[in-house]
C-alpha cells in the first residue's frame, strides 16, 4: 500500500533553517505508552549516518535525500530512526567537540523526517570502541559521553517530541566471550551507569529535553533473561522507553542456516518471545520499541513474508514499536536485509514493507 502525504518533487534543502519550519517544538505531555503506540512501524537508516568512516557514504550508500525519505512516509511508516557514529566527527578532551558541520548534517536528516510529519529517533551507534563497559573505563567514557550527549541535546532543544533520543545502541564489551550472551555481572553495571551519564546529561540542558522520550537499551540490547533482568531505569525516569533488538530466530534472521519459517513450532517459539518481553516490561509501565529486526535475503521470499507477517503482528498485538533494520543491502545473503532500494528509490520488497505498515492499522 502506499500513501501519498509528500510530493516527491519537495526540495532537499533544508540546512541552515530553523527547527520550526518541519517541526512546531511542541512537548504534548503524552505518557511514554502513548508515545509508542503513535511510532508504530519504522525504518532503519541503516548504514549510512552510522558509517564506520569519514562520511555517510563510507559503507557504499547513497548521500541521505529528502526524497529518499519522502518514500519511506509515502509506503506508510511512521518512524524513521537514524543510528549516528560520532567517533570520526569528535574532537579530542577535555571538550569532545562534535564537528559543527556534522551535527548540521545530522539535524538537516532529521527536518527531513520532521517535514514528514514523522518520529525520528536519533542514537549513539558504532561508538563500542570507546564505550567499553569495564570498570577501568568508566570514568573517561561517562565524560566523554556526558559532553558527547550534551551537545546532542542542545542541538535537538527546542525540537517537539516527535525527536527521541536514544542513548546506546547495542552496548557491550566488543569481542569478549559475553559480547553477545548477555555479557557479565560487570559489564551490565557499567552499562547501566552510562545509561544515566547520558540522561543525565540530557536532562540537564532544560528546556524540551527536560521530558523528551529517551530510549534505554539493556546490554547489547538483548532480550536475554539476564540483560533484561539487569537493565535499571536510570533515576526511575518516568519518560523512558525500552530499546530491545530481537532478531528471532537468529538461524532464519541473521545467521544465514535456517531458510524456512512458519511451523506452528516457528510460531509458538516467537510468541513465546514476544510474552517475555511483554511480560517482563509492558505489564511493569515500561513501553517497548524494537529498535532492530529483519531477516536475510536467502532467496526465500514466501518465508520471510510468513516471519514478517507474524512478527510485525506479535510487536503491534502486544503494544510494541517495531523498526525494521534496513542496511541498504537487498542482495542474496544473510546480510541481505534492505527492503528498499536507496539508490534508484524502489522497493525490491514492498510487500514485505505492507506487511509491517498494515500490522498497525
Amino acid at each position: 500500500m502506499r500513501i501519498t502525504r509528500v510530493e516527491q518533487e519537495a526540495p532537499d534543502d533544508v540546512s541552515g533553517r530553523v527547527a520550526s519550519e518541519f517541526d512546531n517544538g511542541e512537548i504534548r505531555n503524552l505518557s511514554s505508552s502513548k508515545i509508542v503506540a503513535e511510532m508504530k512501524a519504522g525504518w532503519n537508516l541503516g548504514n549510512s549516518l552510522d558509517a564506520e568512516g569519514p562520511s555517510e557514504t563510507h559503507w557504499g550508500n547513497p548521500v541521505t535525500t529528502r526524497a529518499l525519505i519522502n518514500e519511506i512516509r509515502n509506503r506508510g511508516f511512521n518512524t524513521i530512526r537514524v543510528p549516528v557514529t560520532w567517533r570520526f566527527q569528535q574532537g579530542p578532551g577535555p571538550d569532545y567537540k562534535v564537528n559543527e558541520a556534522w551535527l548540521n548534517r545530522v539535524e538537516e536528516v532529521v527536518n527531513y523526517v520532521r517535514a514528514n510529519e514523522m518520529y525520528v529517533i536519533v542514537n549513539v551507534h558504532h561508538d563500542d570502541t570507546w564505550i567499553v563497559p569495564t570498570n577501568d573505563n568508566a570514568d573517561s567514557v561517562k565524560d566523554r559521553l556526558s559532553k558527547l550527549w550534551t551537545q546532542i541535546a542542545n542541538k535537538f532543544k527546542n525540537y517537539s517530541d516527535y525527536v527521541i533520543f536514544e542513548t546506546l545502541n547495542e552496548p557491550r564489551h566488543e569481542n569478549t566471550p559475553q559480547e553477545w550472551t548477555g555479557g557479565t555481572a560487570e559489564g551490565r553495571d557499567v552499562v547501566n551507569q552510562y545509561h544515566k551519564v547520558c540522561l543525565d546529561a540530557i536532562r540537564a540542558t532544560g528546556g524540551n529535553n527536560s521530558t523528551r522520550q529517551i530510549m534505554i537499551s539493556t546490554y547489547a540490547a538483548s532480550t536475554l533473561p539476564q540483560a533484561i533482568n539487569d537493565l535499571v531505569i536510570p533515576n526511575n525516569d518516568s519518560n523512558t522507553i525500552i530499546s530491545l533488538h530481537s532478531y528471532f530466530p537468529f538461524p532464519f534472521t541473521l545467521g544465514g542456516t535456517d531458510t524456512t519459517w512458519g511451523s506452528d513450532s516457528d510460531k509458538q517459539q516467537l510468541d513465546a518471545e514476544m510474552d517475555k518481553i511483554k511480560t517482563k516490561f509492558i505489564d511493569n509501565g515500561h513501553p517497548v520499541v524494537l529498535g532492530e529486526w529483519s531477516s536475510g535475503n536467502q532467496n526465500n521470499l514466501s518465508d520471510r513474508i510468513a516471519h514478517a507477517t507474524y512478527y510485525a503482528e506479535a510487536a503491534a498485538s502486544r503494544g510494541m514499536a517495531s523498526v525494521w533494520w534496513d542496511n541498504g543491502n537487498s542482495g542474496v545473503s544473510n546480510d541481505g536485509l534492505a527492503i528498499f532500494n536507496r539508490q534508484n528509490l524502489t522497493w525490491p520488497f514492498g510487500e514485505i514493507a505492507d506487511i509491517v505498515v498494515r500490522a498497525y492499522e
